[in-house]
């Protein structure tokens, strides 16, 4: 450091020798010493450029390689050796300024020895002295000038011994005055004195340094290209650690330091804008595709929710014990996964069949901790159930091991939940959780990437074939399988009681979507259907009690007086939809689980379609949605809401009609009625067996 510090050294004696004066030959320094570093200021920029530039394909490597962290970092590195790019180069400049910055401490120190350019043993005796007066004096910075000043006569043995024998006499202040062309005073305050020491005005000092710090902070986030781009998290927090520490270093060093350092973030500033003037970032990175990019990526980190600060996951040990339990596992023939406790449902009939038959193992992944599989897996020895979160089953998902997969969930490939990279051979099964259109209410190319397709009737049979003659698709397996849910639904209500009520009741539920029954024409409904001798209750969709109580609670205001209208938003009923005399709903699914079961006529009201596939008319299909309305009720104008009671009398009149119309109908349109679990399971335990085929003969 002493070799540095007189290197250093001699750059301040130059530069002090300019300018006449100590505050300004430190900031002289800083602005030679990032003039001199210049060259490496333009590198680190191109660098920058380069890793902002490659950022978009990143982010898409960590989008498609989410939860693996493995294959991310092989993947990085390779682009990383492709571009050249050395993540290490945005270190350099703040390593040269620490070392630049210890090594101007010492001089800063000892301004004078350096200034005057004194012989090393002049230097040696002159701090000797000066650290034994320091005791006898608390003015040091004034004695050492007073040494120099004899030092300066030249008789430097006859000088020391005077002002070791007449230290009492001695005019400091005269002294000073008497020292000729050295200065260390700048804007009132001297360079040499350390603000914690002094205090004063020289409290400052610290302010200055920290205000440079925010100013130069506030400009990195702005215009330094890797900066602007990072989370608010870290640009302020590197934001609040350089003020923290530029307030530290303006406190405990001398101002001569803390100068230098104020100087250095305000030429780094100029420097940086500088910079992008010359080498424009937007010349070099696609910005659109980097937004693009970083959204994609986020909403994959979104999955689950926002963590709050210090929240812990109160499942975490589970789900990595499960985890761990489930690649524990080896030559595993069949896993389910569910979304939640809800979907179980869905594959009921399939499992209880699957139990009572066979002896296959059911690996039963689940992302919902309080899923009722955990309840059944305690007294089912064949069905082993695990708890993955929606994140971790990520890396599941791209680790899977097993011979058949059965899901509920569209999209697999599309987004991040991706088919296995350790297997190939895996059959992707996937069962619908509706009866209506998948071609309308999934996304375009929700099932392109399963195996196989279990077909709720024959409406299914032709969207899938005909989408994959419309996009040029290999063809799927399709089983004619039916909808278990539905069968049990049936059976349930052919044993329930089922005596008439003195009032017919009217149940409204509508889906959520933009202008649904409720935001478009339900007051209307209801005033037309007030008093007119019915028990009208309304069920919103549990998403529009959420996130809309207030306009909940001006419905319940508004018919609290009236008691044949129930608004109910707590759920707590213990009714079902099949007891209600007629169904009235818009897009909802629930109008053909209601209709297929009891029978019963449904009043479709025509607010804006429920599309999640904008391309649905590519296909070469009118949507069951949208012609079964006529086939199993009748259809409102939302803007003629007074024809609702009237539409509602006749639906009632007509229900014999209607009730035979509903059955033909559900024995053209739905496969294997009564006998879909069996259809279903039957086909997965074939799949099984081909796959232990195929093994045995590799």
């Amino acid at each position: 450091m002493r070799i540095l510090s007189e290197a250093l050294g001699y750059v301040m004696y130059f530069c002090y020798y300019l300018v006449h004066n100590y505050g300004l030959a430190i900031i002289l320094f800083t602005l030679i010493s990032k003039i001199v570093l210049l060259p490496v200021s333009v590198w680190v920029q191109k660098n920058s450029i380069k890793m902002v530039k490659m950022q978009p394909e990143i982010n898409r490597i960590k989008a498609k390689h989410f939860g693996d962290a493995d294959r991310i970092a092989d993947e990085q590195s390779k682009i990383f050796k492709r571009e050249k790019y050395n993540p290490l180069a945005s270190l350099i400049p703040l390593a040269v300024q620490i070392i630049l910055l210890m090594g101007l401490v010492e001089v800063i120190y000892h301004p004078l020895d350096y200034l005057l350019h004194l012989p090393q043993d002049v230097i040696t005796a002159f701090n000797g002295l000066a650290v034994s007066l320091a005791g006898a004096n608390p003015e040091s910075s004034s004695i050492q000038l007073a040494v120099v000043e004899m030092i300066k006569s030249g008789n430097y043995a006859e000088q020391f011994a005077a002002l070791q024998s007449g230290l009492a006499g001695v005019d400091i202040a005269s002294v000073l005055q008497q020292v000729q062309g050295i200065s260390l005073n700048f804007c009132g305050m001297n360079l040499s004195w350390v603000p914690s020491e002094v205090g004063g005005i020289d409290i400052i000092v610290p302010i200055a340094a920290g205000i440079s710090a925010w100013l130069l902070c506030v400009a990195q986030n702005t215009a330094n290209v890797i900066q602007a781009e990072q989370s608010k998290l870290n640009k302020y927090g590197m934001m609040a650690f350089s003020v923290g520490l530029s307030l530290y270093l303006g406190w405990f060093v001398p101002a001569g330091v803390a100068l230098y350092w104020i100087a250095s973030n305000l030429f780094a500033i100029l420097q940086q804008y500088l910079l992008n003037w010359a080498i424009n970032p937007k010349d070099y990175v696609d910005y659109e595709e980097l937004e693009a990019s970083k959204q994609e990526l986020e909403e994959l980190q979104s999955i689950g929710g926002k963590k709050k600060l210090f929240e812990k996951n109160p499942y975490a040990k589970r789900e990595k014990k499960d985890f761990k339990r489930f690649f524990s596992v080896v030559n595993k023939h069949l896993v389910f996964y569910s979304e939640s406790s809800g979907f179980y449902k869905y594959y009921q009939g399939i499992i209880e069949w699957l139990l009572a038959h066979t002896n296959l193992t059911i690996h039963y992944i689940t992302s919902d901790p309080e899923d009722q599989i955990f309840a059944l897996a305690e007294k089912e020895d064949k069905i082993r159930a695990y708890y993955i979160g929606e994140k971790r089953l990520i890396t599941l998902m791209m680790k899977m091991d097993a011979d058949v997969v059965v899901m509920t969930m569209p999209d697999i490939e599309n987004f991040h939940i991706k088919r296995s990279y350790i297997r190939k051979d895996i059959e992707y099964i996937y069962i619908p959780h509706c009866m209506d259109s998948l071609n309308m209410t999934m996304r375009t190319g929700s099932m392109d990437h399963y195996d196989t397709v279990y077909c709720v009737g024959k409406h299914h049979t032709e969207e899938i074939r005909k989408t994959e003659e419309a996009y040029g698709l290999p063809p799927k397996k399709l089983i004619d399988w039916g909808y278990c849910l539905l069968d049990r639904m049936i059976e349930d209500y052919r044993k329930a009681d089922k005596t008439p009520h003195e009032k017919k009741h009217i149940l409204i539920a509508p889906s959520w979507q933009k202008d649904n029954i409720v935001d478009s024409c339900l007051e209307g409904m209801l005033d037309d259907l007030a008093g007119k001798g019915y028990e009208v209750v309304v069920r919103p969709h549990p998403q529009q009690v959420r996130l809309q109580q207030d306009k909940m609670d001006r419905l319940k205001e508004r018919y609290a007086k009236n008691p044949d209208i129930d608004i109910q938003t707590d759920f707590s009923s213990n009714s079902t939809v099949f007891e209600a005399d007629l169904l009235v709903t818009d897009w909802s699914g629930i109008a053909y689980e209601y209709a297929f079961t009891t029978k019963k006529p449904v009043l479709f009201v025509d607010t804006p379609m429920k599309v999640m596939n904008p391309e649905y008319q590519k296909i070469d299909t009118v949507p069951i949605n949208i012609w079964m309305r006529d086939v199993i009720g009748d259809r409102l104008d939302p803007a003629k809401t007074e024809e609702t009671e009237s539409k509602v009398r006749n639906l009632l009149e007509q229900k014999d009609a209607y009730h035979d119309r509903i059955e033909k109908f559900v024995e053209e349109y739905v496969y294997n009625l009564g006998n879909s679990a069996e259809v279903g399971a039957k086909y997965i335990v074939q799949a099984v067996q081909e796959q232990i085929k195929k093994a045995k003969e590799q």
